[in-house]
């Protein structure tokens, strides 16, 4: 931990504030902020163990592709692997369909907007009057 931060697992004004603020709002803030005044400096360890117990657990789950190894069983393998193409052109087409289908929605919705708009705009010029023209004496600017 720095030593220079506002807020450090140190009995500091700040913290000593926060954590007195922490009991009047809600006693768990409090609470935990007494926890982070007590044990705040181990948290660093606590995060590097925490990550790699994470990974040793979850690690075999992101390594993607590269996991389907090779079994030994030839035929296996290889219509294995003809099946993961297939299913990754499959995926492609799905891809370029759903492109395509978004830019029909997008180009409906911009036609149903051009068209309320223009409708807008007839209503609106059948219900304003035609804009006349001021008479001699009427002008802003001839008041002065």
């Amino acid at each position: 931990m720095t030593k220079t931060a506002l807020i450090r697992p140190a009995w500091t004004p700040a913290t000593i504030a926060l954590m007195v603020v922490g009991f009047m709002v809600f006693w768990p803030l409090g609470l935990a902020m007494l926890a982070y005044i007590i044990w705040g400096d181990r948290l660093d360890g606590f995060k590097g163990d925490w990550s790699k117990a994470r990974e040793n657990f979850f690690g075999s789950c992101r390594k993607g592709p590269a996991m389907y190894g090779r079994t030994g069983n030839v035929a296996f393998d290889d219509w294995r692997q003809k099946e993961l193409e297939r299913i990754e052109e499959e995926r492609r087409k799905l891809d370029e369909m759903r492109a395509e289908f978004d830019s029909y929605l997008s180009e409906l919705r911009r036609a149903k907007d051009q068209q309320e708009f223009d409708r807008f705009m007839a209503d609106r010029s059948k219900t304003t009057p035609a804009p006349r023209k001021p008479r001699k004496g009427e002008g802003l600017l001839d008041d002065v």
